[in-house]
């Protein structure tokens, strides 16, 4: 019996914790970081411009607009994505540790 009870709760742990599917137009956490370490860099080359904040606003989604370009994907993917990560909180903070490394590397790098 009790061979039985620790059976079924290893087949348990390996069933909950396997490959869970994302929900369709949601980015995989790779893609997602990729993204996001894109968008914190635009966002950061528009802020050295000596541009007014307001100019900075209207020239801030035109860059945003480039990124997801280049990442070939809509904005609304984006925003889904970002949604969805932001319900579990443990994978945004891994996210964004690994968005916030990639981001040191660049900088220390000098390449942006």
């Amino acid at each position: 019996m009790k061979k039985t009870v620790i059976f079924i709760s290893v087949l348990t742990i390996l069933f909950s914790c396997g490959g869970r599917k994302l929900p369709d137009g949601i980015l995989d956490e790779d893609k997602m970081v990729e993204v996001l370490i894109d968008i914190h860099l635009a966002e950061g080359l528009v802020s050295t411009f000596p541009i007014h904040y307001d100019s900075s606003r209207v020239l801030y989604p035109l860059f945003e607009k480039e990124v997801f370009k280049k990442h070939q994907i809509p904005d609304s993917v984006f925003r889904m994505s970002l949604e969805y990560y932001m319900q579990d909180t443990k994978k945004m903070d891994r996210m964004y540790a690994r968005t916030i490394d990639s981001l040191h590397v660049v900088e220390k790098s000098g390449n942006n």
